[in-house]
């Protein structure tokens, strides 16, 4: 099994690298020259695309093909008060920068929306705002030139007193919007609410892939070993709309775990800096023999360097006759 490894937006090894740099509502209303508020928005947002593609070469470097971007890209983009603004045709040079890159080294990227983007909620106006973000994410993804392989990942939402209620409602809204979004849309099994069973039958009806999250299933466990939902979880990604229109093909795209460790017993479900390897390696012994091929996204405070720091681990089990190969800076084989 080939596993892939990556790390979310910001780099601790790269210095001044930031592509997150943004301005607060406050300080924009403070300009008195709207227009030329706006074009410090782009300038900002155009530095923030430069730093992403310093990342990605960065990545290219340590050998890295994952990697979460930013959903802070376009400071305020989504705002209220800002609707009439269009960013993108300005900055489409520095968006088909990143996209060339990204498709010339066959990197995978992806978005989390933030929380605030829920489809399970039953308020009209809260739904509403959140396929307005959604929307933003695809024309990012759009702007860079990236197919279908390039998603969005999301949580089922709140529970908001009636779980099962709110799980339907989810798949009742998610059918209502449309396609172009939908089909980048992956779903996660979150650490206090939807369980990993819970968010694995949500994302069969919807037919929406899984992103199983390891560290969450700890805190806010199933029934069921993530082990024995495996085989269903690998097969929501058989069933993602690019993989089907693409089977037994080099472009389909492997399925995806969420990595990360507690940051202590008085905080478990918080992140620590790096990673525990044992909880992660267990997981990949107990599915090696029935997955070709999986990328998993590290959520660690250390970023690229609890992912260095994960390869040394690999590479100590390596060198003590494990069955790990090592294939280059962010890629092992696990030998089944």
């Amino acid at each position: 099994m080939i596993v892939r490894f990556g790390y979310v937006a910001m780099s601790v090894e790269l210095e001044n690298a930031s592509p997150s740099k943004t301005m607060t509502m406050a300080s924009f209303v403070k300009l008195a020259d709207r227009e030329a508020a706006i074009r410090r928005l782009e300038r900002i947002a155009e530095e923030n695309l430069q730093n992403t593609l310093r990342l990605l070469k960065h990545n290219r470097y340590l050998g890295v093909h994952v990697y979460r971007l930013t959903s802070k890209l376009i400071p305020l983009a989504t705002h209220e008060d800002l609707q009439d603004w269009d960013p993108y045709p300005t900055l489409a040079p520095a968006f088909a920068e990143v996209g060339e890159f990204v498709r010339e080294h066959d990197m995978r990227v992806s978005f989390h929306p933030d929380h605030f983007t829920v489809l399970s909620t039953p308020r009209s106006e809260v739904f509403r705002k959140s396929v307005i973000d959604l929307n933003h994410h695809v024309r990012m993804l759009e702007a860079m030139g990236l197919d279908g392989r390039a998603t969005n990942n999301i949580h089922v939402g709140g529970s908001y007193g009636d779980k099962e209620t709110s799980g339907r409602r989810f798949i009742e809204q998610f059918r209502t919007i449309e396609p172009r979004i939908t089909r980048r849309i992956t779903l996660e099994n979150d650490d206090k609410t939807f369980t990993a069973s819970e968010t694995l039958n949500i994302a069969e009806e919807a037919g929406v892939p899984m992103v199983l999250d390891i560290h969450h299933d700890a805190v806010n466990p199933s029934e069921e070993e993530a082990t024995a939902l495996w085989a269903r979880i690998r097969a929501t990604w058989d069933r993602f709309p690019w993989n089907v229109e693409h089977a037994n093909s080099p472009l389909s795209l492997p399925p995806k775990l969420h990595m990360s460790s507690p940051k202590s017993e008085s905080d478990p479900r918080g992140h620590a800096d790096h990673i525990d390897l044992e909880p992660l390696i267990k997981f990949l012994y107990a599915i090696a023999n029935t997955t070709p091929a999986i990328d998993v996204m590290i959520e660690a405070k250390r970023k690229d360097e609890a992912l260095l720091k994960l390869m040394d681990d690999f590479r100590e089990i390596e060198a003590n006759g494990g069955p790990i190969r090592i294939v280059d800076g962010g890629t092992i084989e696990v030998r089944g």
